[in-house]
């Protein structure tokens, strides 16, 4: 592993005990924070996303009760201190998370990175793009994310999704897009072998069987912008978006497809703090124990 600080478990993911915590050659799963902010283009303050999910998680009950166990103590878990700087700009610290997420895959653990803006997905993606001759996407969002840049960053959280594309061994699926832009719709019919959108004003129609045979044996990276959730649950996100997901109808997706494929790495992100709003961070806490807990346990 390359000279990365590890939290203390006090400060870390989850607020372990110190009697619970696990060295960083034990821990299956890596929390990297990364609050990359440079391109936001409605409200402000993903760059604050990272330390409130970790302060979140803190009160996240350990216990399961799907699972009926205490999770992380089956896969053990470390968190590595931020290492996002806002002051450069965002193909320089794409690059810095590549080589962060890198190591940590090399070392054999399972990252998560914790948003920050949409955009860093595009730097987080590219080992597992090299590493994997075909990777498929689950990709949960209020946007497409598929313009080709946008208001001149190439980079832009706009276009996230476009840029993953840029790689060819790569599949998308998308779940909960009420957004797009005319722009993006070409880019969207003509590649309608590696892209499916799963519209959220169709969510009542959506075929459960249909959208786990996407995935079933596949290698997947799970990416999920939280105002993919209605923005009722999820107000604390710079885009927020009506008529989007609950709780209910994410969590049966990704518990699905871990068992049905080999989920190696995720990413959360789009978090926008709001004073006295701990519900949206608790949100994005517990999402991040369970995407863990259902790829690892």
């Amino acid at each position: 592993m390359a000279d990365y600080n590890i939290l203390a478990s006090e400060d870390a993911f989850l607020g372990l005990e110190e009697k619970d915590a696990v060295s960083y050659e034990r821990a299956k799963a890596v929390i990297i924070p990364f609050g990359l902010e440079a391109s936001v283009s409605y409200g402000g303050g993903t760059e604050n996303g990272p330390a409130a999910i970790l302060k979140a998680s803190h009160q996240v009950e350990l216990f399961d009760e799907d699972l009926w166990c205490e999770p992380y103590k089956n896969y053990g878990v470390v968190t590595l201190e931020s290492a996002a700087d806002n002051k450069n700009n965002i193909p320089s610290e794409l690059d810095r998370l590549e080589e962060i997420v890198g190591s940590v895959l090399d070392d054999g653990k399972f990252p998560l990175v914790l948003g920050g803006e949409h955009s860093l997905t595009a730097g987080s993606i590219r080992p597992f793009v090299k590493k994997h001759d075909e990777l498929v996407v689950l990709h949960f969002d209020a946007h497409a994310d598929l313009r080709d840049g946008y208001e001149g960053e190439h980079y832009s959280h706009a276009a996230a999704l476009r840029r993953v594309m840029d790689f060819d061994n790569v599949k998308l699926y998308s779940f909960g897009i009420r957004n797009i832009s005319a722009g993006e719709i070409p880019f969207l019919e003509a590649n309608g072998h590696r892209v499916k959108i799963y519209w959220a004003k169709d969510k009542a129609a959506w075929n459960f069987d249909e959208i786990i045979s996407h995935f079933k044996g596949k290698t997947v990276y799970l990416t999920f912008d939280l105002d993919g959730f209605d923005s009722s649950v999820m107000p604390a996100t710079g885009t927020p978006e009506p008529g989007g997901l609950f709780w209910d109808d994410v969590i049966p997706i990704i518990k699905a497809v871990a068992k049905e494929s080999k989920i190696v790495g995720a990413d959360v992100v789009e978090l926008a703090p709001m004073e006295n709003l701990h519900a949206s961070d608790f949100l994005a806490a517990k999402l991040c124990y369970k995407i863990l807990s259902y790829c690892l346990d």
